[in-house]
């Protein structure tokens, strides 16, 4: 069967004046990824990233040369923080209030819980709502399958948000699992999807075996 290998992006730059870029952890972690890949001998017919620079970075570093599909992009973090917290339009201040905290990565994680919860509910002052976020996550990757043959491989590099949005619907029929499916994705982490007569089907989520055993794995 057609088999696509959704990966999610190394890690990005969290906590600095630009985020989609890689860290130097997540420079290592494509590099391991890349070489994952070729031990499990995947040779792909088909490559595609979404268009932002920590998906083409992630491919590059792993090996690969992807076109470029924009219906695999992330959602607009950002605006989902603003839609939330207005205030925190400016980043600096964002960056300030939680370092204020004494832990900056738990008290982020909790905001950005809240924040796209609202999001998820279907709050306003968004330009893609979650539906049609969803929506599009799903049809880039129907698209992807399409564009296979039999027996044939694609690898697309993503981020977290698409992976999940596909996963909930393929496993549920529904958006309901995204929130606890998306905060759980791991960097590079490898999830595999099947295209038969029944349509698509999910046969493992979120397999990062590459990253055990070092100090590279990580979910921000």
């Amino acid at each position: 069967m057609p088999t696509i290998y959704l990966i999610r992006h190394a890690q990005a730059s969290f906590g600095k004046s630009d985020y989609d870029r890689l860290s130097p952890t997540g420079e290592q972690q494509a590099a391991v990824l890349g070489k994952a890949l070729v031990a499990r001998g995947v040779t792909p017919e088909l490559v595609v990233s979404g268009s932002m620079r920590r998906h083409a970075q992630t491919a590059a570093l792993s090996g690969f040369t992807p076109e470029v599909d924009k219906g695999f992009d992330e959602f607009d973090h950002e605006e989902i923080i603003v839609a939330h917290k207005p205030a925190y339009r400016r980043r600096a201040v964002m960056l300030a209030d939680l370092a204020r905290t004494g832990h900056p990565g738990r008290a982020f994680q909790q905001m950005f819980t809240a924040a796209t919860e609202r999001w998820t509910l279907g709050g306003d002052g968004y330009t893609e709502s979650f539906t049609a976020f969803c929506d599009r996550s799903e049809a880039a990757v129907r698209r992807t399958a399409g564009r296979l043959g039999k027996g044939e491989t694609a690898v697309v590099f993503t981020s977290g948000g698409p992976i999940a949005a596909v996963v909930s619907r393929l496993l549920s029929g529904g958006d309901g699992l995204w929130s606890r499916l998306n905060p759980v994705t791991i960097n590079t982490a490898i999830t595999k999807v099947v295209s038969g007569r029944s349509g698509l089907t999910m046969v493992s989520y979120n397999e990062h075996a590459h990253l055990d055993g070092t100090e590279l794995l990580s979910y921000r």
